[in-house]
């Protein structure tokens, strides 16, 4: 096949396969959309960007949100693979209502046509049933939950079951997860140490939602930030393990 050729059927192919379809050609990089705005906390969207860039695939990462170049609608997000939605405060309310009706529906439909939605922490509280509607379920917080060893709101680290591995993550007053046996592609990816769903995948239309309760892209900074100590920080790459289970 010329050059001519080969730039024609690449022409044609980008006009008729959906992002996350391109996204699989060999030179093609995954196009991941994260969101900054008033719904996230200070320096999660960029945390949140490094651990995607720091996972290992062939990723192009950009900011979406009110206040970036590019805002979320259903146009923009039909550029991307992947949405992510980083952690955020307390007030999930306040965090939905910032949003609003419209990127909200936007984001529903970008999962729903196929696309990959990733939320952490409020990421995934937002996807509940109240929120987004990614999930049947409405989310609450793992603390006060039998067993579960954190008895307060305060930053920590916990033991998890992450990926069939025990490990350390950094925890913020997270969800924890339904199952949700009904769903094929549902799989758990983390378990507390009391048997509650840390993380997990589920499906929503054609796409693929996982949503993780603590916070696998927390880096060095926060556990210092937290006087939490270094030697708790998770041995392996958790971010990895989440973005690996939005393969159909």
């Amino acid at each position: 096949m010329n050059l001519l050729s080969t730039l024609l059927m690449v022409l044609m192919l980008s006009t008729t396969m959906p992002a996350a379809a391109i996204a699989d050609m060999p030179d093609k990089p995954t196009r991941v959309a994260v969101y900054r705005g008033p719904a996230a906390c200070e320096t999660c969207p960029e945390a949140a960007k490094r651990a995607v860039e720091n996972s290992g695939r062939r990723y192009q990462v950009d900011f979406v949100g009110p206040d970036e170049p590019v805002d979320v609608s259903n146009a923009s997000l039909a550029r991307y693979d992947i949405y992510v939605q980083p952690g955020g405060g307390q007030d999930i309310q306040g965090a939905l209502d910032s949003l609003g009706d419209n990127r909200v529906d936007a984001i529903r439909r970008f999962v729903e046509r196929g696309g990959r939605y990733v939320g952490l922490c409020m990421g995934a509280y937002l996807a509940d049933a109240s929120g987004i509607g990614l999930v049947a379920q409405e989310l609450d917080s793992e603390v006060g939950r039998p067993g579960f060893p954190i008895k307060t709101i305060e930053d920590a680290a916990i033991s998890v079951r992450w990926a069939d591995k025990k490990d350390k993550v950094f925890y913020q007053d997270g969800p924890y997860l339904q199952p949700q046996p009904l769903d094929k592609r549902f799989r758990a990816i983390a378990i507390y140490e009391n048997g509650d769903l840390a993380a997990a995948r589920y499906s929503f239309g054609k796409g693929i939602v996982v949503l993780s309760g603590p916070h696998p892209e927390a880096e060095k900074s926060w556990f210092e930030d937290a006087d939490i100590p270094l030697e708790t920080m998770p041995r392996k790459n958790l971010f990895k393990d989440l973005l690996d289970q939005l393969e159909l």
